[in-house]
Formats: C-alpha cells, structure tokens, sequence
C-alpha cells in the first residue's frame, strides 16, 4: 500500500512538470534590447522571457537564432551569459469583482500598498480579440456625462468610442475626471498611460474621490516606466473592462492616452528593427491602434457593452498629424479641445463647430435636434463674422442673421461654460438654450 501511494505522489509529480523547459543565454544588452541566445525553434513573438530569474522579458524580434526582447523593467544587473528561462504561455490576467477599487500595473499586479489581489476564477489573455462584427449588438441608449457642451452637441450613447482630442495643458486630463466622476456606468476601467506620476493621486484621491473609485479599476503605467509596460498597460486596460463587459455590465472604458500608447509601440518598432514612416511612427503603430481601440464597444448580443473614451494629445496643436487623423478614422466621434477657446477662458474648452458625434442625430429627440442645430448655425456665423465685428468693420443692421449671431453667440459660450465641479443634465441644458435661439417649426432636423 505504501508504495502504491509512492508511485501515485510520483506520477503527480511528474505530471506537475513542465514537459519541455528552455533556456537561453544573454549575449548582448543594447539600451534596453536583450538579446538571447539558445531558444531557436523555441522562442515566438510574443514570448515570455525571465532573465536572471529577476526581470520578465517579452520577445519582439527574431534573428537567425537571435532572440530579441524588452525587458517591463529597466534591465540593470543583466550580464553576458545570464541565464534567460523561457515562460509558457502568454501573458494573462485573472480579474475578479475584487479589483473594484483597486490600482494595478500593466502586468495586472497591485500598486496601491493594499492587500494582495484577489484572482478570479477565468484567465483572460492581455491581447484579446474584439468580438466578431456579424455577432455584435447594436450602439444603445444615450447616456448623460454630466458635461453640458457634451451631452448637447456630442452625446454618447452606451457601447460608443469618443476620442477626446487636444493639444498639452488646454484641459483635456480635466475633463475626463468630470466624466468618469458622473458617467453612468456599472463599472468604470480607468486607464493611465504614460502619464505623470504626480497626477495619479490627485487623480484618485481628488478627481474620481471615494465614490467614484469604488466601481472603479484603475490601470497605471507612468512616463518613467519602459515602453513595454506602457503599452502593456493599455492593453491590460481593455482586458479588465472586457472581463466585467462578459458579465453583462455597461462598462465606461477610459484611456489616457492613446498617443502614449502609440509611441510606446514605435520605441517597440524601433528597438525591433523597423523602419520609421511618417513623423518616425513605425507601421505597426497604425496596425495596433484598431486592434487596441476596436476592442472597446457593444458586446455579443445579450451581454454587457464597453463605452470608450480615448484621449489623444495632439501634437503641436495639429489635430491631422498622424496619430490623431488614425484614431479619428476608427472612433465613433470625436471632440475637440483647442487652446484659442481655453485662452478666453471658457472650460472645458470643446470647440462644438469641430466636434462631433456619429450617433447624432438619432441619440437626440427631433426637437432637441431642431435646438442643437440652430446653435451651431448661430455659432458658424459668428465664428465667420467674429473678426469683422472685433475689428470694427462689421456695421450693425446690415444682416439680421449676423446681428442675431453677434448678439447670442456669447449668451451660448456662457451657457457652455461649467466649473469642475459643478454637474449638469442635459435637460437643463436645452431648456436654457431653447429659450435663447428660440427654435421655430420650420428648421429642419
């Protein structure tokens, strides 16, 4: 009996083990490239590396026997001929319930000096697949942000993707923490990439404040970090939300930014040997931005949705450089910041005329229709008289239209006007602008 039971321990034994462990030596470290050697055959893209058994790794190129790899932390202590182990499978994250209210890294490890995190019962895989487009549900209900100049001129419905578009320091990081304080939402996945480390506190703590942060998972990879993690970290992000999305929640996917993840993934191309196209972008920037943002959005029918928010900091103010023209392309609306209107001291500075949403016109009522139209037109003609009328080469009385313009255009910017913390329904927020346009029966939808 007691060597059946030996031969059983031994056989659970043996069935624990790792039928095939590869290892590989180091044989050069350019900047933060390794470069291993011994995993021919072995080795993919994708793969887990350990080196040292101190730093993952995760290879990016191969070259004739070479494997290259990026470290997700910074490779100090890494000699010739360490010891690299090959780790099976990809990499995968086990969210659970239990993460509300927690801050992970982008390999899904706690960093908020709390109690360890719990692991849910389904492994999910960082880099997963959007679901199919013929098995989708449809983009649903209009939800309130608590924006009015959003709600009014760029509503968001649940399952869409708005790209929040603007340039440094004009309030972008401002007016996503008023929409992930008052979005409606089951759970909220708060991604922050690339981001200043000073910021993420404030943000917790000030922005987002108890409440909000109890139905939230806050992703965090900062500016400091390698390039690995920061676009580890974005797709880690969409893993999470996807995990309660299965669940049949409505979730409000928010990423800070899209531009940081893009040029972490050209410090990857980079490192790996390709070559630069436009403005130094690698060509696999434009192939991952889709795979990262189409994850977002409705679910297969009968499940959850995510509603993505995406931020991209454009750069020089130029809102058709690369990035920004690739993202806007994918999304499902966009919004724009500018600094001309930040200046005149109008916050959140959403320039409405250059903004816009592809839900529009069927997340309004025909009548709120009828008012968000007429603004813009009053808007339009001021914008193209403003000049004019500041200089003082516009007579009043020469164009009734004009004269309406000159006179509401500025009743309507101090409508749009709000405080950060101050919340506004969009019921409100028509009423006062219906009683200054003063909508009549015969302007079109």
């Amino acid at each position: 009996m007691r060597m059946m039971q030996t031969l059983a321990a031994t056989a659970d034994g043996l069935r624990a083990l790792e039928p095939d462990r590869r290892y590989g030596r180091v044989v050069a470290v350019r900047g933060a490239l390794i470069e291993i050697e011994g995993l021919a055959g072995a080795a993919q893209i994708g793969s887990r590396i350990r080196v040292g058994g101190a730093v993952d790794a995760e290879v990016i190129g191969l070259d004739r026997g070479i494997a290259h790899c990026l470290p997700f932390s910074y490779p100090q202590g890494i000699a010739s001929g360490t010891r690299a182990d090959l780790v099976g499978g990809a990499f995968a994250i086990k969210p659970s319930s239990a993460w509300l209210g927690r801050m992970i890294d982008g390999l899904g490890r706690p960093i908020d000096g709390s109690r360890p995190l719990p692991a849910g019962g389904q492994s999910r895989l960082i880099r997963g697949m959007p679901p199919h487009a013929s098995a989708r549900a449809r983009v649903g209900r209009k939800i309130e942000t608590g924006v009015a100049a959003l709600d009014i001129f760029a509503p968001l419905c649940e399952g869409q993707r708005l790209g929040l578009f603007a340039g440094s320091g004009v309030g972008k990081s401002t007016l996503l923490s008023m929409i992930a304080r008052w979005t409606e939402c089951d759970v909220a996945v708060i991604g922050l990439i690339g981001e200043r480390g000073r910021e993420v506190q404030e943000f917790v703590e000030d922005d987002l404040g108890p409440e909000g942060m109890a139905r939230s998972v806050v992703v965090v990879a900062t500016s400091d970090e390698p390039a690995l993690m920061r676009r580890q970290a974005a797709w880690t992000t969409m893993a999470v939300a996807e995990h309660f999305r299965d669940q049949g929640l409505h979730v409000l996917c928010l990423m800070d930014s899209v531009t940081r993840f893009a040029m972490a993934q050209r410090e990857i191309g980079l490192a790996s040997g390709e070559p630069p196209a436009t403005k130094g972008y690698t060509p696999t920037v434009f192939a991952e931005l889709p795979r990262l943002l189409e994850r977002a959005g409705p679910g297969v029918v009968g499940q959850g949705s995510i509603t993505g928010l995406f931020t991209v900091l454009v750069d020089g103010d130029d809102h058709n450089e690369p990035v920004a023209d690739a993202v806007r392309g994918i999304l499902d609306g966009h919004v724009v910041i500018t600094r001309r209107i930040a200046e005149r001291g109008r916050y959140p500075a959403i320039d409405v005329l250059k903004s816009i949403s592809r839900t529009l016109p069927r997340a309004h009522e025909p009548e709120q229709n009828r008012i968000c139209l007429a603004a813009r037109r009053i808007l339009s003609t001021y914008g193209d008289m403003e000049e004019m009328v500041r200089l003082g080469a516009y007579r009043a009385g020469s164009s009734e239209e004009v004269d309406r313009a000159v006179r509401l255009a500025p009743q309507i910017e101090a409508l749009l006007n709000q405080a950060k913390d101050a919340r506004r329904f969009s019921e409100d927020g028509f009423a006062a602008l219906a009683a200054l346009v003063e909508v009549h029966d015969e302007d079109p939808v």
